[in-house]
């Protein structure tokens, strides 16, 4: 018997090992989960890379949109989920805002996701209303500084990217404005372009079409350099205000414990569809810029934006409503 249970053991020794699970993946469909809305500029990166993305892992890239609480759903899904790669999740600029806003949330970002890539990056703008008295920031900012409070600006929202870039530039140039939260970008944006609002923040991707229709007229670019898109618009830097730099991005995360071999394939699959002309054109058209970095430089960047957005977030009292 002992004989006989040495030779199987022998048997079992002989064959080849079980290759590791990742090596057969991807065997079925990925879902990129987005956590906002269909229609922003979240979901219209996710739609544009997934046909590449796909076409390289030889599987369907579906994307599937589970926004509300401030990309807090969507992440939470994610953060659940299983970590075999099929569920990735496409997130903005409240993945780096909502660890220092909310007191709470469903999740730890720092330890429930690992980065994969950024979709690409949008400058916001400072703008007014067409026909608004302040053509240029030294303007908005003596106007202000006449009358503290005597002017009001727009937001998608409490805590959202263009409510903390406002603020920023708010505590950097020393004025006060009477903040009007709205549901949303398309609301606030609508009315700043009407009248009833004089000052936004706009998401160059969102306004840069309303921008040039002459819809809104934009004061200064809250990036380190001039927009292609706009190259007559100074930086808020060339209009007097320093540190005051503020984006909207997006990018592209898995739940930690994905292999690492897996989170690779997932990065390759995102550089090759960001290299594509079509890609890039589509990004560039929208006022965006594809980001220069990889993962080790995506986590630097994230940390930045969150140390950025801490400070406006503790220097202006600022709450979650």
């Amino acid at each position: 018997m002992h004989k006989i249970r040495t030779l199987a053991l022998l048997a079992l020794a002989s064959l080849p090992l079980a290759a590791p699970a990742e090596d057969g993946w991807p065997s079925k469909p990925i879902t990129l989960v987005v956590t906002y809305p269909a229609g922003g500029a979240a979901d219209m990166l996710a739609r544009l890379v997934a046909p590449k993305m796909a076409a390289t892992l030889g599987q369907s890239v579906v994307v599937e949109n589970k926004p509300g609480g401030a990309g807090q759903i969507g992440a939470a899904y994610v953060a659940r989920s299983r970590p075999d790669g099929y569920t990735v999740m496409v997130d903005g600029g409240g993945y780096a805002i909502n660890p220092v806003l909310f007191p709470k949330l469903p999740y730890d970002t720092a330890k429930a996701f690992a980065p994969i890539g950024i979709l690409g990056v949008f400058p916001l703008v400072l703008v007014t209303s067409p026909d608004y008295s302040a053509r240029s920031v030294a303007e908005l900012v003596s106007m202000s500084k006449a009358q503290p409070g005597s002017v009001s600006y727009a937001s998608p929202g409490t805590g959202s990217t263009q409510h903390l870039a406002t603020e920023q530039f708010l505590q950097q140039a020393r004025i006060r404005m009477v903040h009007v939260p709205y549901k949303g970008g398309s609301p606030a944006m609508a009315d700043v372009m009407g009248g009833h609002v004089p000052v936004y923040v706009a998401n160059i991707g969102s306004g840069l079409s309303s921008i040039q229709a002459g819809k809104l007229r934009p004061l200064a670019v809250m990036a380190a350099r001039r927009s292609p898109s706009l190259p007559d618009v100074p930086t808020m830097a060339e209009a007097g205000i320093a540190q005051a730099e503020a984006y909207e991005w997006n990018g592209m995360f898995v739940p930690s414990g994905v292999a690492p071999a897996i989170a690779d394939r997932l990065a390759d699959a995102l550089r090759q569809a960001l290299e594509a002309p079509d890609v890039q054109q589509k990004i560039k058209s929208a006022g965006g810029e594809i980001y220069p970095g990889g993962r080790t430089e995506m986590v630097d960047f994230i940390k930045q934006q969150t140390q950025r957005m801490g400070k406006v977030v503790r220097d202006g009292n600022i709450r979650p409503e």
